[in-house]
């Protein structure tokens, strides 16, 4: 490893040294609702080298090989341990002082996420957290659910996300249909084969199941949703 190029590096420790969401926690729960600035984080990194930071790696050999971690890969772990962002106090206390303690870390990790840093995407996150725990219906698994929707489907707004979720219902429901049924032959020998009608080839139980849960949860999160809107509207 010594005789590799910083971006050689980064290419084979990448995998082990990009913080996934729970590694975002950790720090977001000492943060709370507070943020370090860009500027303080070159600084910060070149603390981190000088000290050094050894990583213990393990071969397939299954030996522990002591590492000092270079510059490019503390740097890239910093960067996406999510420093800049910010957490609005009415969300921070809603989290704080409403949801489980043991939730709280990964619950302020989702709400540090870029997807949330416009107001938009950030007003589904606090109403369905209030909304959920007001009715005794949350759960972490359901939070991460919608940082999952949110991340991939990427609503802009509340009124945006109610207005698609039928779709998605729709959608989901027909690749369920299509994924559960029995894949099509392509010869009458191949069919023949595998039994004519009584085909007893394995299907994509993994993938049925998947669409089935994300549509139950699509489906729970619109009862909230729109629990919180009707409330709204008779508030107004």
């Amino acid at each position: 490893m010594p005789g590799l190029e910083d971006y050689e590096i980064d290419l084979i420790l990448s995998p082990v040294f990009t913080p996934k969401l729970a590694d975002q926690a950790v720090f977001a729960d000492l943060l709370g609702g507070h943020s370090v600035p860009r500027e303080e984080w070159p600084g910060l990194i070149q603390q981190l080298v000088e000290r050094p930071i050894c990583a213990q790696l393990v071969t397939l050999d299954g030996k522990a090989h002591s590492v000092n971690l270079r510059e490019v890969t503390v740097e890239r772990y910093v960067h996406r341990l999510r420093f800049e962002a910010t957490i609005p106090e009415s969300l921070f206390r809603l989290v704080d002082q409403t949801l489980p303690a043991a939730d709280r870390p990964l619950l302020k990790a989702i709400a540090r996420r870029t997807v949330f840093d416009n107001a938009g995407p950030r007003e589904i996150l606090e109403r369905y957290l209030a909304a959920a725990s007001g009715r005794g219906s949350y759960t972490l698994a359901d939070a991460l659910e919608l940082l999952n929707l949110m991340e991939n489907r990427k609503p802009a707004s509340l009124d945006g996300l109610l207005a698609d979720i039928p779709r998605w219902q729709e959608a989901l429901r027909q690749q369920i249909d299509v994924n559960a049924g029995p894949k099509p032959f392509f010869s009458q020998d191949v069919e023949r084969m595998h039994g004519g009608a009584r085909d007893q080839r394995g299907q994509d139980d993994v993938r049925v199941s998947a669409k089935e849960n994300e549509l139950a949860f699509i489906g729970r999160l619109q009862q909230v949703l729109e629990g919180t809107r009707a409330r709204s509207n008779t508030v107004s």
